[in-house]
């Protein structure tokens, strides 16, 4: 895996890299909060109260939205070459296994322009994914402008997709460990300083359009008592066998996409996410209204199982089938809610000492994500930067490490875009 990397970026090419890691951040932060405007901008034309009130709508409404959505986008995917087809995540880390680095920009458009109509239509994906194939293009493009060898080309992607998350997410940190971690596999020092000035430049000015608020507002949740770490294993445990489901459905439904047209897949997942929507209108779109709601604690049992289920169903079917929208997203609200969930079961066994569901809900978002990317430091980077509560971090480690490790040594599952990667290679 190390050939993902960066280690053939020769030292002396550090302080022009830098440089271009400045300029690729500027400009995969502007890429986002223009993604980001046309996108709010489209949803308050018909969404009431805000750009993500998917819940607000009538019955027909939630079911044809998505149809419509997916039909749409697997007209304008069919009739692209189907190389440009690829897109997100598995696009990025095929171009570092196969091509040099290189990213097409008709791939970056079709990536912009199907992202945008996905998450429109309330599709059950996020925006993350979309973020990081457009700011690795960002790097790409403007490498091969230059005529930079391979080596540079390969920091400049992992520059661009830490600036896209660190924008997307306004989480700088957490933008560089998943740069290095889920996508180029490996960590350098040489490539650290134009990543980590590309993560903090996109910051800057996002911050700057969107304020340097965290993406949730939830009030200091804290471990309540010692005697629950037994309990956090076992929610690590619970929410590991989530992410394993997760993983193995997407792998299923990405691999029987091969033996469909690309406009019928992507219109059966829009059938999909519709479908979901009918019984739980919380799975359409982005989601973070509903991440929100299960930190605060104001969802009930039946409402955060619900949720869970049919947004891991939604995503799973819908970004398996091709519709092109990201991953990581869908991952924070099926945790979110299935660890709020597995917290107001443990206030009924153990009252005196249990923590909040909320608090239980931030543990699961982390969890969810070692669980499914195997990426147990991103996860908590994240956890942190997301709400900005330092407490979370020791018990969110033990219940991150929990979830990794019975998705790999237990179900012996990959990470998800690996799994992902390996099933649409067998098309």
């Amino acid at each position: 895996m190390s050939g993902f990397g960066l280690r053939g970026a020769p030292p002396e090419a550090l302080p022009q890299l830098t440089l271009f890691g400045l300029a690729c951040g500027l400009a995969a932060g502007a890429v986002m909060i223009l993604f980001r405007m046309t996108v709010e901008g489209a949803q308050i034309l018909f969404l009431p109260g805000h750009a993500e009130n998917y819940e607000a709508l009538g019955a027909a409404a939630r079911l044809l939205l998505p149809l419509g959505g997916g039909v749409a986008v697997g007209v304008l995917f069919h009739w692209l070459p189907p190389a440009t087809r690829e897109v997100g995540v598995v696009h990025v880390i095929d171009a570092l296994a196969d091509r040099g680095a290189r990213l097409p920009l008709a791939n970056a458009l079709a990536q912009w322009s199907g992202a945008a109509l996905s998450i429109i239509a309330g599709h059950s994906v996020g925006r993350e994914g979309p973020a990081i194939h457009l700011g690795a293009a960002c790097g790409s493009l403007g490498g091969q402008r230059f005529e930079l060898p391979e080596a540079s080309l390969r920091v400049l992607v992992a520059c661009g997709v830490a600036a896209a998350i660190a924008a997307s997410f306004n989480t700088p940190l957490a933008g560089v460990v998943f740069a290095m971690e889920v996508v180029m596999l490996e960590y350098s020092v040489a490539g650290f300083a134009p990543v980590i000035l590309a993560a903090v430049s996109a910051t800057a000015l996002t911050r700057a359009f969107y304020g340097a608020d965290t993406a949730f507002q939830v009030p200091d949740l804290a471990l309540k008592s010692l005697w629950e770490l037994p309990y956090v294993v076992a929610v690590g445990a619970a929410i590991g066998v989530l992410a394993s489901v997760f993983n193995l459905l997407l792998a299923f439904f990405a691999a029987q996409a091969v033996r469909l047209p690309f406009w019928l897949g992507a219109s059966l997942g829009g059938l999909a996410v519709g479908g979901c929507a009918l019984l739980a209108p919380e799975v359409m779109g982005i989601g973070y209204d509903t991440v929100n709601a299960a930190l605060l604690g104001k969802l009930a049992l039946g409402t955060l199982a619900a949720v869970a289920g049919l947004k891991l169903l939604a995503t799973t079917v819908g970004v398996g089938l091709g519709l092109p929208g990201g991953l990581i997203g869908p991952l924070l609200v099926v945790g979110a809610v299935a660890g709020g969930a597995l917290g107001i079961l443990g206030a009924a066994i153990v009252p005196q000492h249990a923590s909040s569901s909320g608090f239980y809900a931030l543990v699961g978002m982390g969890a969810m994500m070692a669980g499914a990317l195997h990426a147990p430091l991103a996860a908590l980077t994240a956890m942190l930067e997301l709400t900005g509560n330092p407490n979370i971090i020791w018990p969110g480690m033990l219940a991150a490490i929990t979830a990794f490790g019975v998705s790999r040594q237990v179900f012996r599952q990959r990470p998800l875009f690996d799994a992902l990667r390996r099933a649409r290679r067998a098309r």
